[in-house]
């Protein structure tokens, strides 16, 4: 848990810097890849998670500019590496300005239960992890080899002494 807004900041540019670069690896025509075929895009996937930052802060008071079009998932995957960067930045910079340590403490009604603001940003960061893990699954799926979030895809064993990693 967050006690301090530094310990969620720490966090925060860890994850993001981890998304970025798994979003770095996605390709125009990785972005219509789906699990199914009526299953959401790779890029609905990754652009509901990049536009749903400023959404999520501001149902819990922090001000913050909203995605132009957000429901609009661009056809380009540069274009969402660029706004996920952006965003993700300005939620760190108005969660700096804008809650205080003691402002982790207070409670709020989130998803029908009661959570601390810490809670809630604690829900934000797992909420992106979850849709990155289904990101890399697509990425996967559509030819790319994904980056590796917290450790190495298989590809990379090799490089550590394993030949043939196991399934």
């Amino acid at each position: 848990m967050y006690i301090t807004i530094a310990d969620f900041i720490r966090e925060w540019n860890w994850e993001a810097s981890l998304t970025q670069k798994v979003l770095e690896g996605l390709t125009d025509d990785s972005l219509s890849q789906k699990v199914y075929p009526e299953g959401r895009t790779l890029g609905r996937i990754v652009w509901h998670f990049t536009t749903n930052i400023p959404e999520y802060l501001a149902h819990f008071g922090l001000k913050m500019d909203e995605i132009e079009y957000a429901e609009k998932v661009p056809t380009s995957a540069k274009e969402i590496v660029e706004t996920f960067k952006q965003i993700s930045s300005s939620a760190a910079k108005a969660i700096e300005e804008q809650w205080t340590d003691e402002t982790l403490k207070e409670v709020q009604i989130a998803f029908g239960r009661k959570e601390t603001n810490a809670q809630i940003l604690m829900g934000l960061i797992k909420h992106i992890i979850h849709h990155r893990g289904q990101a890399t699954v697509l990425m996967r799926q559509a030819g790319i080899k994904p980056f590796g979030v917290y450790g190495p895809p298989k590809e990379d064993w090799i490089h550590l002494g394993v030949e043939n990693p196991p399934l």
